[in-house]
């Protein structure tokens, strides 16, 4: 490194961002991940030992992924290099693995190759690793905000150890929040500002788990906030409001929080709660998901999970989907939590949902098994002759429009598939085909 290279580096340290310069440099300064880097968690052990193997840390934007790949560059023998993958292309990674190799033969050193947003990379990129992560070449900690087992090669995953990191808490944004104020030497402490309790409340809250966040807005606040006559920089609630503005929603429309807040919001119909299903409502709404998809999500709800415990709910949520298209947003959230609110508070059955899946199962072991004879169409030429149709019972000609008979092939002659429960409307689907079940062991006993 010539003098303007040193120059450059410590001038780029000086002038980043707080975030940037308040990054830990030891496992003892992390905050928060203790699930994972406690002092007897496996991750905190093969760091100390140096024994690394490759690693996806995997979790929200903030939350620290690219900090642990520092400490680890900070704290391995080994050589570490960095790539980021929207840049980064096969070429980079030809001259990161011919570099290693050359590392691995004259000094006998593993080199340990840290990609951030691993998930850009396309499947041919992410295949040309493979061999060398596999033979050691190269020790691989990938970063992403997405869910690996949907982003990264499955080859990848399967050599490698995937680290979830949590958003952190609003006690550990206060933690950071407080020492990058005091701290001299990175953070802001040559400012002589002063942080009011309900301002890092605010801002802990309102950063979401999200430590960037919270570092932006205190340094976006010391700088520009005059001093008060103590020769302070106070940042107050009213400061750091301006500073932080509104919380951003962290919701990805292609990524893993989409799933998880659709997966709540079913969840939450299913299992009778209005106010959690609206919660989950609003949150999509606010976070820009198509109302198309919501309503998509209801109908299968309101047919999977209600049933005919409440025949009603599959069409209020049908007229809430077609509502949705002739509205538009923001009318649209009225109908939308009219019909989230109804299916939630529905009697609830899944009978339809097991019936129809358990009959895909019998039919896939069974195959086609033949049609009685009298239920076959007997209109087409020579059917007839065949015998097709001869025999079948008109249902309407018979006391309450039923008549016993075979339905089913005969191979599975007694199989029941749909059992109505005894909730909402279902009672009585239920006593009802009980008294048509009486009634048909009286006539086969007459």
């Amino acid at each position: 490194m010539d003098l303007f290279e040193y120059m450059r580096e410590n001038n780029k340290e000086k002038e980043s961002p707080l975030a940037a310069r308040m990054r830990p440099r030891t496992l003892d300064e992390v905050v928060g991940q203790q699930h994972i880097i406690a002092r007897d968690k496996l991750l905190y052990r093969a760091i100390m030992a140096d024994k690394l193997s490759s690693i996806i840390f995997y979790g929200p934007p903030g939350t620290g992924k690219t900090t642990l790949a520092k400490v680890i560059a900070g704290t391995t023998k080994a050589e570490f290099t960095q790539i980021n993958a929207t840049v980064a292309g096969k070429k980079d990674m030809e001259e990161v693995v011919a570099k290693a190799k050359d590392i691995l033969g004259m000094y006998g050193k593993k080199t340990i190759l840290f990609i951030d947003e691993i998930h850009r990379f396309n499947k041919g990129q992410q295949d040309y690793l493979l061999p060398f992560v596999e033979d050691g070449t190269v020790v691989l900690i990938g970063a992403t905000t997405e869910n690996p087992y949907f982003e990264v090669n499955g080859a990848l995953i399967s050599r490698s150890v995937i680290f979830e990191l949590k958003p952190l808490s609003s006690d550990d944004i206060k933690v950071l929040l407080k020492r990058a104020v005091t701290d001299s030497e990175r953070g802001m402490g040559a400012y002589k500002a002063v942080l009011d309790e309900d301002a890092a409340d605010l801002l802990s809250d309102i950063a979401d788990g999200d430590a960037r966040h919270a570092l932006n807005a205190i340094e976006l606040g010391i700088m520009t906030t005059q001093r008060s006559d103590d020769g302070l920089i106070h940042i107050t609630r009213e400061v750091a409001e301006e500073c932080i503005q509104r919380k951003v929603a962290r919701y990805d429309k292609d990524g893993d929080n989409h799933y998880d807040t659709i997966s709540a919001f079913i969840k939450s119909m299913r299992g009778s709660d209005p106010d959690a299903a609206v919660y989950y409502l609003a949150r999509m709404l606010n976070a820009g998901e198509d109302p198309k998809f919501i309503a998509r999500r209801m109908m299968i709800c309101a047919s999977e999970d209600v049933g005919n415990a409440d025949p009603q709910a599959l069409q209020v949520a049908v007229a809430a989907s077609l509502a949705v298209e002739r509205l538009g947003l923001p009318e649209a959230r009225i109908t939308l939590a009219q019909a989230v609110t109804y299916i939630a508070t529905a009697p609830k059955s899944n009978a339809a949902y097991l019936a129809v899946d358990d009959a895909i199962n019998t039919v896939r072991q069974t195959g086609n098994l033949p049609i009685p004879a009298h239920l076959q169409d007997a209109h087409y030429k020579g059917a007839a002759k065949l015998g097709h149709g001869t025999g079948y019972k008109y249902a309407h000609d018979y006391k309450d429009h039923y008549v016993r008979q075979q339905y089913l092939p005969y191979e599975l002659s007694g199989r029941e598939f749909y059992s109505p429960t005894g909730n909402g409307y279902e009672k009585k689907i239920s006593e009802h085909m009980k008294r048509l079940k009486e009634r048909s062991e009286d006539e086969k006993d007459i």
